[in-house]
Parts: C-alpha cells; structure tokens; sequence
C-alpha cells in the first residue's frame, strides 16, 4: 500500500451492516509511501497512527469526489446526466 499526504484512507467492513470509515491521510511515516499513516477520522473528528489492514485501500482526493459525484448522479438523476439551466433556455 503506497499512500502520500491528501490521500484518503478508505476501510470497508466486510460484515453484514458494517460501516466505511474515511479518513484523510495526515502524515506518511512509512518508506516510499508506506505506512504507518497518521489518519484524521471523518466520523470521529480523532486522529490515530494506523497500519492498515487487508479491508483497507488509498485513494486520492480526486478520485474520492469523483466517486461522490457518479453516486449523487445516480441517485440524484437515476444514472442520467443533470440538465444544465443554462442551457435549458
């Protein structure tokens, strides 16, 4: 797992009614990358010096919001492009 400052640290609970913690990737303590990872929980507001597990993955802030935005989209639209008032004239 290779991660670097702004980065997020996303950790999936493979159990029935588990949670996904966020949170963003403070510190890269590790080599090359590497963790330990100081983290700065979303849900908590608290800070912890983490190695993470096989549940756990890194993604850049980037592709976070573009994952909101494709999830908003469907939901929002039901998987159609919004329509741009401006253009809706």
């Amino acid at each position: 797992m290779r991660a670097q400052v702004g980065d997020w640290l996303v950790i999936e609970c493979g159990s029935v009614g588990g949670s996904i913690q966020r949170g963003l990737i403070e510190e890269v303590h590790g080599h090359d990358g590497g963790p330990p990872y100081l983290v700065h929980w979303i849900e908590t507001g608290g800070r912890a010096l983490i190695f993470p597990g096989p549940d756990a993955h890194v993604v850049t802030s980037e592709d976070l919001h573009a994952s909101q935005r494709r999830a908003a989209r469907h939901f929002l639209f039901g998987g159609r492009a919004a329509e741009d008032p401006a253009q809706s004239s």
